[in-house]
């Protein structure tokens, strides 16, 4: 069929005509887990900011169950409309492939990415029964006696469990994973002094460190905190390009159309824009998302990065679905 410029007009059209009315209702946002965490907050932050820029409410909707995967899997069986969004984040789209045989979508085809929101570094906090004062004195340490220096995580296929061995490997140290049920639970192993050590979340590591509960020996990002600028990243300290963090960004149902995606990725990126909301992310620990990660097209490419690094963490450490 030969396509005049009329039609062909038309066809390119369609997005932006099928989204002239949206949105005429309120709208979800799905946090995959119980309130009060990192990523419902970071939801609750932006929610208010979307829902000024739109006209229309936008509900936070918490959906726990299965390290996350529940709550994806509503958005992902979700009509592709732009009314139910997800906040994804490491859990469900990145580690659950890892450890979930029976997993019910796929994270990478089965949403389609609008923009991330922000990044938390993972850090390695030590207590004071651990003598080194820098990455390099760790890694001595951890092999001294042929003991092992233990270290907790939020559980095995966490963040922190991946970032553990690959830290483990770039750098012949000898942490041994101790796994808990959640980021809050190694933190009483850790004050008691059971384990010595724990990967962790900079915005749960940052009041220990700051009361004297423990130390923070780097910090798994480009550059130092402007909050903690005293210590120094694990580049800094001799591991190569070592990057680890909690992220979270915004997904729609895969088949939302473009120009609905595109206002969407407009609310969140002025929302981010707002001087309240980048005051209470900073204070976080936030890296707040910026230039090519606020588009559909750059938060896509940076998922396609962490599930690749994800994998490789998993194959190191002998990880399979169950």
């Amino acid at each position: 069929m030969k396509l005049t410029r009329r039609h062909t007009f038309g066809l390119l059209a369609a997005p932006l005509l099928a989204a002239a009315g949206w949105p005429d209702r309120p709208i979800r946002i799905v946090v995959p887990y119980a309130p009060g965490g990192n990523i419902d907050l970071v939801a609750r932050l932006v929610a208010p900011r979307m829902s000024e820029l739109l006209g229309q409410s936008v509900i936070v909707d918490n959906r726990p169950g299965a390290g996350g995967s529940l709550g994806a899997e509503n958005v992902a069986r979700a009509a592709p409309d732009g009314y139910t969004l997800l906040a994804g984040s490491n859990g469900p789209i990145t580690v659950n492939p890892l450890v979930q045989a029976s997993l019910a979508y796929k994270p990478l085809e089965d949403f389609a990415p609008i923009g991330q929101v922000n990044r938390v570094p993972l850090v390695l906090m030590v207590t004071d029964a651990v003598k080194a004062r820098d990455i390099p004195a760790l890694v001595t340490e951890s092999k001294a006696g042929g003991q092992g220096l233990s270290c907790g995580t939020a559980g095995v296929g966490s963040t922190g469990h991946l970032a553990l061995e690959l830290f483990n490997n770039a750098t012949g140290a000898q942490l041994l994973h101790v796994p808990y049920r959640g980021g809050g639970a190694v933190v009483p192993d850790f004050l008691s002094g059971n384990v010595k050590s724990m990967f962790i979340e900079y915005s749960t590591a940052l009041p220990l460190h700051r009361d004297g509960k423990g130390r923070i020996l780097a910090i798994a990002a480009d550059h130092r905190s402007p909050l903690l600028s005293e210590v120094q990243t694990f580049i800094e300290g001799g591991v190569k390009d070592f990057r680890a963090a909690s992220y979270c960004g915004l997904l729609a149902p895969s088949g939302t159309p473009a120009a609905t995606l595109a206002r969407l990725q407009e609310a969140l990126a002025q929302a981010l824009a707002d001087a309240g909301v980048r005051k209470q992310l900073t204070e976080m620990g936030s890296e707040l998302a910026e230039g090519a990660l606020l588009t559909p097209a750059g938060f896509a490419g940076f998922l396609r990065e962490q599930a690749g690094e994800a994998k490789r963490a998993a194959d190191l450490a002998g990880i399979q679905p169950s």
